[in-house]
């Protein structure tokens, strides 16, 4: 280990106060972690991170004070945040941490600055900058984590497998971490990783999909995701996604027949909607939009492989796969939805297609509509730019085929023009079935183009078919 004496500019006036503050009160400060990489790598962010010899939330308390701000106090793990207009300051005092083999928690005693970068993920972590008067500036690098960042490579500052062990969290962070920042992982850490993958069962599920939803959050999220699936540790954490993977090659009438990789093919997806949403919920229909296809894949000579069904049954999976990774369910049933829908909006590529058509796929797809035909472009993943040309013009006559019938017939936020309550009244009925029943057999003569989306032709028709014994 070597200690470098190179050194940036605090040239940020709330990085001078920091060390004026930590001078005055004779108090050892670095800067650490994620800031000082960030810094390092030109990019601006508003969290800082603060580590002192002793106590950090009674650091916090003085910068606090100072800065006229209220310090957020998290006794049980000895930090504290202080807001500092759109900063984010977190302190915390420096420490060593030891895992017991079958414990998600590691045991914190006080330590030194050495013991504290020891503790961290990665050398482009464990880099420290001197809040101190003589030494302001800086940079402490016991692991070359600065050559790390010239390298772009992800390496753990002691033997991957003890980095590995004491959190096997990091494990999830080495994937998201490549994916951010697009490095490369040290060979020694990917085989690590491939060795102790099973040690991620001690980590509790919450920690491990937020860090999954980080890596997807990613400029390129496939880096972090073939680190996931390469290493074995994806089979582990969504075996759904994992399941994805291979080709089968069958033989029929002289011919071979195979399918491409789903899920290389998935990871193209996520990729190219990457590149122009920053929704991450979007992303995860992305990666979930052909998740069934493994289950419903069927070969007919002849025709070859098909997948009928697979939107169907991918979108009623979330359910399953939302619980199970503990996701928030309000993001559910939008995943569920476009999944169900991907397929929908190049069937109405044909000039033959009804308007009709148009309006069931518009009132199905709701406030999402715009979100889908994002989706339905970033799934085309042909290498032949003709064809994608051509696929993306399917899709542009599509989208003017709904703007002309949207503004025909008024259609987002669609329901029948006569309310329950008005049935009720209008049939002499009390709440029950049959109210919705002839609430949706408007509803359907509307999208089937029968009448227009309007009140008194609504009205019209119910009078019409209030009294049929089929409904």
């Amino acid at each position: 280990m070597s200690d470098s004496r190179e050194q940036i500019e605090l040239n940020d006036p709330i990085l001078f106060a920091l060390a004026d503050i930590a001078v005055e009160h004779n108090i050892h400060a670095w800067l650490v972690g994620g800031y000082v990489r960030d810094h390092l790598l030109g990019v601006n962010v508003n969290d800082i991170d603060v580590t002192v010899e002793g106590s950090g939330v009674e650091f916090a308390k003085i910068v606090a004070k100072e800065f006229n701000s209220h310090p957020v106090i998290y006794e049980r793990f000895g930090t504290a945040l202080v807001p500092v207009g759109d900063y984010h300051l977190e302190f915390v005092g420096t420490r060593k941490e030891e895992y017991v083999a079958d414990s998600r928690k590691p045991i914190v005693t006080e330590g030194k600055l050495e013991d504290d970068l020891r503790r961290r993920d990665f050398t482009v972590n464990a880099l420290a900058v001197s809040l101190g008067g003589d030494r302001r500036g800086e940079i402490v690098d016991l692991f070359n984590g600065l050559g790390d960042l010239e390298r772009n490579i992800l390496r753990t500052p002691l033997d991957p497998e003890t980095t590995y062990a004491d959190d096997p969290l990091r494990m999830m962070r080495a994937a998201r971490f490549a994916a951010q920042l697009q490095f490369k992982l040290e060979k020694s850490s990917f085989k690590a990783i491939s060795k102790m993958r099973e040690r991620i069962e001690i980590i509790s599920q919450e920690r491990i999909s937020d860090e999954f939803l980080k890596t997807l959050a990613a400029p390129k999220p496939s880096v972090g995701l073939m680190i996931l699936f390469e290493s074995g540790l994806l089979e582990l954490v969504f075996p759904e996604l994992h399941a994805l993977a291979g080709v089968d090659l069958v033989k029929a009438e002289g011919r071979s027949y195979g399918h491409k990789d789903v899920f290389r093919h998935t990871l193209q997806v996520v990729d190219n909607i990457a590149e122009v949403t920053t929704n991450v919920w979007l992303r995860f229909a992305a990666l979930m939009h052909d998740v069934a296809k493994p289950r419903t894949k069927r070969f007919h000579e002849g025709t070859g492989w098909t997948f009928h069904g697979h939107e169907e049954v991918g979108a009623r999976w979330q359910k399953r796969i939302f619980s199970r990774m503990k996701l928030p369910n309000k993001a559910r049933d939008y995943v569920a939805k476009l999944v169900r829908l991907h397929h929908r909006p190049m069937a109405l590529v044909d000039e033959e297609v009804t308007d009709s058509a148009i309006r069931r796929l518009v009132v199905d797809a709701g406030e999402e509509l715009h979100d889908l035909f994002i989706l339905c472009r970033a799934d085309i993943t042909s290498k032949n730019q003709s064809k994608v040309q051509r696929y993306l013009a399917n899709y542009d006559h599509v989208v003017e085929r709904i703007k002309e019938v949207e503004e025909k017939d008024r259609l987002r936020a669609f329901q029948s023009p006569v309310r329950g309550e008005e049935i009720m009244e209008i049939c002499g009925i009390p709440p029950s079935k049959r109210v919705g029943l002839l609430k949706s057999a408007i509803e359907e003569a509307i999208l089937d183009g029968r009448i227009p989306n309007e009140y008194e032709a609504a009205k019209a028709f119910l009078m019409e078919i209030k009294d049929r014994e089929d409904i």
